[in-house]
């Protein structure tokens, strides 16, 4: 049958969503137009291996359009609204945030679109499938997908409706379940995927058992999480050991390892190339360059972070540059919780200089700011010269005043001014919400156009610096802080700079114009190789190594530390010490990764964290650690028969909403 929607039909009953909409590089991905099938066909091998391609392209949704950042980046200490307030509902928290929103039935929709999938896999492989030595794969990739978007309901939303047998007809009547029952089935569906499913994928993006651990580790150490802690006594010890054992097996026993250098997990120079198939990524979305299979969206997460360049003189919009959305203006949280001199992840993440593209627009040297009579009239930069400066300093730096930067020749944006103070929540410098250094881990420069939306990189979903500091975060919730030292090492000795690095290299996908056909090799173009970090941090240069100074010498450095936050946030015990750093850590390592929201909220710091950090946000704190359910769905779905009362639509819905 053909896929079936319509205002009464709420859990998607088409089993093959997307398929044929998206193309993607792999092989395995067949870009056969094949949504018109009937479900006939899902009851033979062929038809059954079309139908687990079309739930692959299901994992492209995470990264498509405006609900990727909105439900897990906004309204978070990582990023404020920017200058473009689309989405600003998210962000902030308003009354406009509510079960009418697009996003949220879109979210809703398609997670149960390929949960019927998953269903119809599941109940079809053990009957129909008559390839042996795949037959055990594609059951296990059933049971990950089922599994992954049921993990993804009940983070978003609390306890959801749980439905384990494919939709053929149009269905009414729904129940939700508690969230303990919907972790309940999440962890025996990922732990049969991890049963069934290969150690290595047949080919480059096949889910994986070590993709099934790592997620198992995940759904553990959520399920031991503040959020249900009204619940979760009785599980919470073992979760932390399953936690461990799982992401311990992906760590030591999997052929998954980190990345050699921070920059190679963003240093994209074209589709499918080397950065695509680090041995650190445990499972990527996967995204191609075919036109014409890409579907509606693409990867649209290159849009959302940067900052606005395209209307200072001397500069224009181009590929290697982005197409500047604005969405997710960094916040001081995002810049203070590194150590700007020692991480090179900071510097690795954001990018603070731009080249002059446009030269004709260049602005002229007045007679008041001209370093030399001889330069009044004349452009402050040329083609390709710096011409946007972002400085990343700490207050006390009494280097730049408002008047002196107009004496500079690119455009200066400073962090602080000569006489601000110390705050988290913007008033200082002259960043604003649309001038602030864009975090740049997704550029892309291998798009068509300049003003193309739809990117080519893969998503990455999961990477094994998350699975260390899965780990870690377990030994530390069991007081274990000993055990959890190796594990956020491992992670900050990466993160370290290495003996004879240039500090001031920069790299981000946005180069990968030089493998573009589109863009002219004798073209200006705004992309920068090198970033503000000398003088930013105003010292000498260097090239000494800083793993001394980013290596954890002893449980002390966490505890102790007095550059995590803790008075601010009124962490006193051990324990609440010990959070709030890897909570810090997971913002060092995976900032605007598309987890943020979630780690807040499973933590119950969103609150807080938002209170203290968020120049807007004011989440309530028996309200927003769960979404609004669709009231599409409300309005659509009966009981006994009949559409639902009021009072029971209230009764169905989240707190608050």
């Amino acid at each position: 049958m053909k896929i079936v929607k319509n205002k009464y039909t709420y859990l998607l009953l088409a089993a093959v969503p997307f398929m044929g909409l998206q193309g993607c590089k792999k092989d395995f991905l067949n870009e056969e137009m094949i949504t018109a099938r009937n479900t006939q066909d899902f009851e033979t091998t062929e038809g059954l291996d079309g139908l687990v391609t079309g739930m692959y392209q299901t994992l492209k949704f995470h990264f498509n359009y405006e609900w990727a950042y909105a439900s897990t980046n906004y309204g978070t200490d990582e990023f404020w609204v920017g200058g473009d307030r689309a989405k600003e509902m998210w962000g902030t928290y308003s009354a406009n945030f509510n079960s009418f929103d697009g996003d949220v039935t879109a979210i809703w929709d398609n997670m149960y679109g390929a949960i019927n999938s998953a269903n119809t896999v599941i109940a079809n492989v053990p009957e129909f499938y008559q390839n042996e030595e795949t037959k055990d794969t594609r059951l296990g990739e059933g049971y990950f997908i089922r599994a992954f978007n049921y993990f993804k309901l009940v983070k978003q939303f609390g306890g959801v409706p749980v439905k384990l047998e494919p939709s053929y007809t149009v269905e009414l009547e729904f129940s939700r379940a508690s969230s303990e029952e919907v972790y309940k089935q999440v962890i025996e569906d990922f732990t049969q995927a991890y049963e069934l499913l290969p150690t290595t994928g047949a080919q480059t993006g096949r889910i994986t058992k070590w993709a099934a651990a790592h997620f198992l580790a995940k759904v553990y150490l959520t399920r031991a999480s503040e959020l249900y802690a009204d619940w979760n006594g009785s599980t919470r010890e073992a979760d932390l050991e399953q936690a461990i054992k799982y992401g311990r097996e992906v760590i030591e026993q999997s052929s998954h390892s980190l990345a050699q250098n921070f920059r190679d997990l963003w240093n994209y120079t074209e589709p499918n190339s080397v950065n695509e198939t680090l041995p650190e990524i445990i499972l990527a979305a996967q995204f191609s360059n075919n036109d014409a299979t890409i579907g509606r969206y693409g990867n649209q997460l290159h849009l959302h972070y940067p900052s606005v360049y395209q209307n200072l003189p001397g500069m224009q919009r181009d590929i290697p540059g982005g197409r500047e959305f604005q969405r997710l203006r960094t916040s001081d949280y995002a810049v203070d919780v590194y150590d700007r001199v020692n991480d090179s992840r900071f510097w690795k993440s954001f990018k603070t200089e731009y080249r002059s593209n446009n030269p004709g627009s260049a602005p002229l040297w007045e007679t008041s700011n001209a370093p030399s009579p001889d330069l009044v009239g004349r452009p402050k930069f040329q083609g390709g010269e710096v011409s946007i400066k972002y400085i990343v300093n700490d207050a006390g730096d009494d280097r730049y005043t408002t008047a002196n930067i107009r004496n500079r020749a690119p455009h200066m944006f400073v962090r602080y001014f000569a006489g601000n103070t110390q705050n988290y929540k913007g008033d200082h410098g002259n960043y604003d919400a649309s001038r602030y250094v864009t975090m740049s881990k997704f550029a892309d420069g291998s798009r068509n156009s300049v003003a193309s939306q739809f990117g080519y990189r893969d998503g990455i979903l999961a990477r094994l610096a998350e699975t260390y500091l899965i780990v870690a975060e377990a030994y530390g919730r069991q007081e274990k802080y000993d055990q959890a030292l190796p594990y956020i090492n491992e992670i900050r000795k990466r993160a370290a700079y290495k003996e004879g690095e240039d500090r001031s290299d920069y790299v981000d996908g946005g180069v990968a114009y030089k493998n573009n056909s589109v863009v002219p090799p004798t073209a200006f173009v705004s992309y920068s190789d090198k970033n503000t970090y000398y003088e930013s941090n105003n010292i000498a240069e260097t090239t000494a190594a800083t793993e001394n100074a980013m290596v954890l010498s002893s449980v002390a450095d966490i505890l102790d530390a007095t550059d995590q936050f803790y008075d601010v946030l009124g962490a006193s015990s051990s324990k609440d010490k010990f959070l709030a750093f890897i909570l810090n850590e997971r913002s060092r390592e995976l900032m605007g990764e598309l987890m943020r929201w979630e780690d807040l909220a499973r933590t119950k710091t969103l609150v807080k964290r938002n209170e203290v950090f968020h120049n807007e946000a004011r989440p309530q704190e028996n309200k927003h650690y769960v979404r609004p359910i669709p009231q599409s769905f409300l309005d659509n779905i009966h009981v006994d028969g009949r559409p639902l009362t009021a009072p029971e639509k209230t009764a169905m819905q989240n707190p608050g909403y």
